[in-house]
């Protein structure tokens, strides 16, 4: 019997708490088993962006962010990735100096080390050098930065067509098959 697929996810307090909720949406359509982590900023964000708790999104076995004994903070541990979405200016400078403060910290650190993909979803503008010098280091050492941009050429009809499309962005740069997702395929001549 083939095993599902893990992934972890991580909400920083960034404002983009819909962009997770989409992307655990396609995660059980995918049939995905999810390990979230929450920071206490990206819990008082997804109250104030969505009224949601995250023990209101269930398509994820949740872990406190200071417990790191759970599964993702030991390279033993077998998960395909990790997706920080979306990821604070702060969460991104604590991964690319190694700073392993809390659990979000700690399985980014872990991905990084295991050689595993790491998405990093920045989310704060204007960018400044530190950020910028940030976002180097991070690719430095294997992450893969992906600003929250979304993408309008395939006419997206509402704010939630914008999230899952890129959470689909999301899953692919982690290595998931996303049969749903809508490919470029040119301008007609």
């Amino acid at each position: 019997m083939k095993q599902r697929q893990k992934i972890i996810l991580a909400i920083t307090g960034a404002s983009g708490s819909l962009y997770a909720v989409e992307f655990l949406r396609l995660m059980a359509e995918l049939q995905v088993e999810v390990h979230g982590i929450i920071s206490k900023a990206g819990r008082q964000v997804l109250q104030l962006e969505l009224g949601l708790t995250p023990e209101q999104l269930t398509d994820c076995q949740w872990f406190a962010a200071d417990n790191f004994a759970a599964p993702m903070a030991s390279g033993s541990s077998l998960y395909l990735g990790m997706a920080v979405l979306p990821c604070t200016m702060g969460t991104l400078a604590a991964i690319a100096n190694g700073n392993s403060n809390n659990l979000i910290h700690r399985a980014a650190d872990v991905c990084l080390k295991e050689r595993r993909r790491l998405v990093l979803a920045v989310r704060e503008t204007p960018f400044n050098r530190i950020h910028l010098e940030n976002m180097l280091r991070a690719d430095g050492a294997g992450a893969i930065i992906c600003p929250a941009m979304p993408a309008f050429y395939h006419r997206p009809s509402t704010i939630v067509d914008l999230a899952r499309d890129y959470a689909m962005r999301v899953a692919i740069l982690l290595g998931l098959e996303v049969p749903a997702m809508q490919r470029w395929q040119g301008l007609d001549a």
